[in-house]
C-alpha cells in the first residue's frame, strides 16, 4: 500500500484514502487483480459503521452478480445494512477470514480486511480525487442520517 493518502474530515475525525487504488460510491476502495477488482471498506465506512462483528453473505463464489443485487449483510456496533456489489460481474473470492473474524475490516480496512474480488469491469470507479469530491456532495446529508453518532 502506498504511504500518500488524501483526508476527508468528518467532523473532527479524519478518513484516510490511499491514492494508490479506486473507489466505489458504495464506500468501497477496489485494488486491481488479474481479472478484475479487490474490494474492501473505506475509512469512511469504517467510521460510520465503528465495530464490526457480524459479516454474511447471500451469494457463493463463482456466482454472477449485478448492480443492486443484495450479496451480503453487515452488523456493528451503530449499523445494521445490507452489502451490495461495487461492480457488476462474476464474484470471484471472498475473504474466508473474515467469517471467523470480521473484526479484520476494523483493524486493516485497507489490507487484511478485504471483503471480495469481483471480476468485471472498473469502468463506474472513482479515481481518489473524485471519490473525496462524491463525500463533500454526500456529507451534509450523512451527519443528518447518523445525527449524534459522531460525537460531535
Amino acid at each position: 500500500m502506498s504511504d500518500d493518502f488524501l483526508v476527508f474530515m468528518m467532523g473532527k475525525f479524519e478518513a484516510k484514502f490511499p491514492t494508490d487504488r479506486l473507489f466505489a460510491k458504495n464506500h468501497c476502495w477496489a485494488m486491481p487483480t488479474d481479472r478484475g477488482y479487490r474490494f474492501g471498506f473505506t475509512a469512511y465506512a469504517v467510521r460510520l459503521l465503528q465495530d464490526v462483528y457480524f459479516l454474511e453473505w447471500h451469494v457463493d463464489e463463482g456466482a454472477k452478480i449485478s448492480e443492486g443485487q443484495e450479496i451480503g449483510f453487515i452488523e456493528s456496533s451503530k449499523a445494521e445494512s445490507e452489502l451490495y456489489p461495487a461492480i457488476p460481474g462474476v464474484l470471484a473470492r471472498l475473504n474466508p477470514e473474515l467469517m471467523s473474524d470480521p473484526s479484520r475490516i476494523n483493524v486493516d480496512m485497507y489490507g487484511e480486511g478485504w471483503l471480495y474480488e469481483i471480476e468485471g469491469s472498473g469502468e463506474a470507479l472513482l479515481k481518489p480525487d473524485a471519490y473525496l469530491e462524491h463525500l463533500a456532495s454526500v456529507w451534509e446529508v450523512t451527519q443528518r442520517t447518523i445525527k449524534g453518532q459522531l460525537n460531535e
